[in-house]
């Protein structure tokens, strides 16, 4: 009986054996293989500097900076060791006392109280394998812990330590954790800050020293007494340690700079990248971003939309748009999309649809100087009145006295004679029956040089040009500079009452500025992966859509928007530029968009809910200034130079009151440019000859 006895215990001590046997194989089986612990790539996050190389901002899941061993100082190696495993260079990766001592603790207690872990079962742990505690993943820690010092040598198991333990208030990694709790590089610590740090690796949150100030100073004292017991440092140094004051911050990296570009630049490298190398991978993304220059913008802004918030009175807060470029390259320098990131991330400079306004006329302009118009050809500023005739707009009379209209075109209309037409003229207005543009506080000049048209934003004039040259060729010059909205085949295009997207207009200006070649705004310039090889570079994206010739001469146009017209505030900036003001009817939409030859600059104003902005809020007054107090700054580097002249540009003298070449009776003359072989042929007569008006009001129109 006995016998068989011995017999049964042995089979079952057998079979426990076995199947421990092939346990063990099985979860051994489970650990990373040596590939894997040799090419171990940590979580790091990705890193977005601007042009000159201050980090804007970072992506990530968990907030790391590899630090390569020789650059981790001493102290914070012994530190480390003195407290978590001073027998780490002596074991092979596991340390039986420990464990045999935590074992003990852990029956006793009836539950895991202590793991008796050493350094390298820890980076097992942290690196590999899941945080729960349990029987199943304290042996894989066990077997990784002896293969990971198979693999790897003490010294790169203890750089992947420091760099990849969690200290605390979302720091992972020594380096990281020097810059939250003190703002230092981890080669600037002190002894004292070694050593708090590393007391923190047991308990983040229990050791704190910005929550448990006083507990953190005992742990970082016990830490320096260990290291003194084990040699590590002499008495003198542990004396002046433990005598050191524990001052602490909370480094925050910085993000509340630009995150209207950070979305924007973030959503493009999504598209690019994987999510997992993005956010995990330790990538360094360079962009165009110039931080000194946003952070200008984002001031400036806000005092100019505080006094703004004040003459509107309205509950809620006015919104803008400030976006600049390099004029040649097309790169990003300042990027607002809104007031408060915070509150809204809605991106008004690259999501929202806003009606130009007057800012829309360059490109109703550039139309007709292609197609025989000149700086000095003469339009007609007169008064304008449409009907609908069930098809499109068509014109009834270029007068406002009312009494002199055609009342046969309008049977249709219900409308018979004027009495008839007057009482009914609101409601016809507001069914879109009748349309009648006026200029700004409905001034009419007669006879005016194109020129003139556009530095005053004269209505009339731009309509007259629609008229005549047709609303779809103003569209196909619209898609040839950029605009991609949609846009209404009517006469009110000429008046910017179609919608467009910010950036997308000011691509359109920048083709001026830029001899007609269009270039694609972009933000990002480069990017490398976590050992500085660079994965990919972006260039600007250039397409000739107009001569060099027709970008010179609306440029020479919009100068003159600054020199002479609504735009004149502008002056202020002490450099030459060119830009166009933009207000639409009833004072909603704000603009102004300038430029010199190396920045442009666009600004918009208004409410997200379209609301008067107030009575004569402009864009002449309310976003030129804007543009003027950032464009200061923003070409202070830059010297004051002139456009560059294409050689097929002639420039003569013009009689200011004609239009025509100026003659020995010419009392005021200015230089006018033409493309050679349009220039006027005619001189100014001495006497007889019609004179167009020179001083005309100086503010913007809505349409």
């Amino acid at each position: 009986m006995k016998k068989k006895s011995k017999i049964l215990i042995f089979i079952l001590c057998f079979s426990f054996l076995v199947g421990l046997y092939f346990y063990i194989i099985k979860l051994i089986a489970e650990l990373p293989s040596e590939e894997e612990l040799k090419n171990f790539s940590p979580v790091l996050s990705t890193k977005i500097f601007d042009r000159n190389n201050e980090l804007i901002t970072e992506l990530f899941t968990e907030k790391r900076t590899w630090i390569e061993f020789k650059d981790i100082p001493d102290n914070i190696k012994l530190a480390v060791l003195s407290i978590e495993d001073h027998t780490f260079y002596h074991h092979w990766g596991i340390n039986p006392k420990r464990i045999l001592k935590a074992a003990i603790e852990n029956i006793l207690r009836r539950k895991f109280v202590a793991g008796g872990s050493t350094i390298t079962q820890q980076l097992a742990k942290i690196s590999f394998l899941t945080q729960k505690r349990s029987i199943k993943r304290k042996l894989k820690e066990f077997f990784l812990a002896i293969k990971l010092e198979h693999n790897l040598s003490k010294n790169e198991i203890l750089e992947m330590y420091l760099n990849q333990v969690y200290f605390g208030r979302g720091a992972y990694g020594i380096q990281q954790a020097a810059k939250i709790y003190f703002s230092k590089n981890v080669s600037e610590l002190t002894l004292a800050e070694s050593a708090m740090l590393a007391g923190l690796i047991r308990s983040p949150a229990y050791y704190s020293p910005i929550k448990n100030y006083d507990r953190a100073i005992k742990r970082r004292n016990l830490v320096l007494k260990r290291m003194l017991q084990l040699g590590y440092i002499s008495k003198d140094e542990y004396e002046q340690a433990i005598s050191e004051p524990l001052i602490v911050g909370y480094y925050k990296i910085p993000s509340a700079t630009a995150p209207y570009f950070i979305e924007y630049i973030r959503e493009q490298l999504e598209s690019e990248f994987p999510a997992e190398l993005l956010y995990t991978g330790g990538l360094t993304i360079k962009t165009t971003l110039d931080l000194n220059l946003q952070k200008h913008a984002e001031t400036i802004l806000e005092k100019h939309l505080v006094n703004i918030d004040k003459l509107t009175k309205s509950t809620e807060p006015v919104q803008a748009v400030l976006l600049s470029m390099e004029v040649k390259t097309g790169q990003i320098l300042t990027m607002v999309g809104g007031r408060d990131y915070r509150k809204t991330q809605f991106n008004r400079v690259t999501q929202a649809f806003r009606q130009p306004g007057s800012a829309f006329k360059p490109i109703i302009f550039l139309a007709a100087l292609e197609h025989g118009f000149t700086p000095t050809s003469i339009l007609e500023d007169t008064p304008l009145v449409f009907y609908n005739n069930g098809i499109d707009w068509e014109l009834l009379s270029t007068t406002t006295d009312f009494t002199q209209l055609d009342y046969s075109k309008l049977a249709k209309l219900d409308v018979s004679d004027y009495t008839e037409f007057i009482s009914k003229l609101d409601k016809l207005k507001e069914k879109n029956k009748i349309w009648i543009p006026e200029n700004y506080k409905n001034q009419y000049h007669g006879k005016v040089t194109l020129r003139r048209a556009l530095e005053h934003s004269l209505n009339s004039c731009a309509i007259r040009l629609t008229m005549e040259l047709g609303p779809n060729l103003i569209i196909e010059y619209a898609r040839k500079l950029g605009i991609t909205t949609p846009l209404t085949n009517t006469y009110s295009l000429s008046l910017g009452a179609s919608e467009v997207i910010p950036i997308e207009l000011i691509k359109a200006y920048n083709v001026f500025a830029n001899n007609g070649i269009k270039v694609e705004p972009y933000g990002i310039l480069e990017i490398r992966d976590r050992f500085g090889n660079l994965l990919k570079s972006y260039t600007p994206k250039e397409t000739i859509v107009i001569s060099p010739e027709s970008a010179y001469l609306v440029t020479n146009l919009l100068k003159g928007v600054v020199k002479n017209g609504t735009g004149r505030y502008a002056l202020n900036l002490g450099k030459i530029c060119a830009g166009k003001t933009g207000t639409t009817n009833n004072c909603t939409d704000a603009w102004f968009i300038g430029y010199t030859p190396d920045i442009i600059c666009g600004v918009w104003v208004g409410f997200d809910i379209k609301k008067s902005l107030g009575r004569d809020a402009t864009g002449g007054k309310i976003a030129c200034p804007i543009w003027t107090d950032y464009m200061k700054v923003a070409v202070s580097p830059y010297p004051n130079k002139d456009f560059d002249k294409p050689d097929n540009i002639t420039e003569i003298l013009i009689d200011m009151h004609t239009g025509l070449l100026a003659g020995p009776q010419s009392k005021k003359v200015y230089k006018e440019a033409f493309l050679k072989g349009t220039e006027p042929q005619m001189c100014t007569p001495t006497a007889g000859f019609e004179e167009i008006p020179t001083q005309i009001f100086e503010e913007d129109t809505g349409f």
